[in-house]
């Protein structure tokens, strides 16, 4: 899967898989998250004031998903009664990994820091965890920069 950023100024891109579009991640304007629409169903991301927790609800509002102590160096998203753990690989890069146990399985990393385009590689989380997963990243890195910037 790959996210293309749509624009200079907001923080919104297009997903794509293996080419085809698969959706969209709307980031909110003024909150950490977004929303997208993936096969027919809307899914709402919202962190917590520190943007340390996330979840992802339907539109009915039930909880599908979440992810905790997001911006450390290991985080975890749970959906579905199993807990998917990541790891920062480091401060100097812009990825994170998904693990089992030490070994490395899957990755978000940023492929062009200029035009913000990012490659995701979960091959083992259901498409709907993998698009909440990049959600959550972008949101940390959009956190991250405006905290830099200030």
């Amino acid at each position: 899967m790959e996210a293309r950023k749509l624009s200079v100024w907001k923080s919104n891109y297009l997903v794509t898989d293996r080419g085809r579009e698969i959706t969209t991640w709307d980031s909110s304007t003024w909150k950490s998250g977004g929303e997208f629409l993936l096969d027919g169903q809307r899914f709402q991301v919202r962190s917590n004031t520190w943007g340390t927790k996330y979840t992802m609800t339907d539109d009915f509002g039930a909880v599908l998903a979440s992810a905790d102590r997001v911006g450390r160096k290991h985080w975890s998203v749970e959906a579905g009664g199993q807990t998917y753990a990541f790891r920062r690989k480091s401060i100097w890069h812009s990825e994170e990994e998904l693990v089992l146990g030490d070994t490395r399985v899957g990755s978000i990393r940023k492929t062009n820091v200029w035009r913000g385009d990012i490659e995701v590689e979960l091959p083992t989380l259901p498409r709907s965890l993998q698009v909440f997963a990049l959600g959550v990243v972008i949101s940390m890195w959009d956190a991250q920069s405006s905290a830099a910037a200030g």
